[in-house]
């Protein structure tokens, strides 16, 4: 986004009011609603999520972290509550701000469920096409 973007949602600036807050709250409603979107995807009780925005000269970073007590994982739901808190971002700024792009979802760390244990490697090429 553009740095006066940057700016307003930083100092909460924005004329559609706190960008953050909005964002947040979109977050935690999608991991809860995530088997709702993905039509594989299966219902899983949600415990806990944490959201984080780490805001740079010219972007904004959304990091989503969700627990489950439930037997499976929970990646789903933390990438679908990142993709829709940026999709929000996107929507109360893209006023003053049409050049924006939501870029590179991805899964840090995966605990839990029948695989186990799954941590990004540095080393991975998160550039490549799929």
């Amino acid at each position: 986004m553009a740095p006066e973007t940057t700016d307003k949602v930083a100092q909460n600036a924005n004329a559609k009011g706190d960008v953050l807050a909005t964002a947040r709250t979109a977050a935690i409603q999608a991991a809860k609603r995530t088997a709702d979107l993905l039509p594989m995807c299966q219902m899983v009780a949600v415990g806990t999520t944490t959201v984080h925005f780490h805001i740079g000269d010219a972007y904004v970073e959304v990091e989503v972290e969700v627990h489950t007590v439930d037997r499976t994982g929970v990646e789903m739901e933390a990438m679908t509550a990142c993709t829709v808190a940026a999709l929000t971002i996107y929507d109360m700024c893209k006023g003053g701000d049409r050049t924006m792009s939501i870029e590179q979802v991805k899964l840090w760390e995966k605990v839990g469920g029948r695989s186990g244990t799954w941590r990004r490697d540095d080393d991975v090429d998160v550039d490549r096409e799929v």
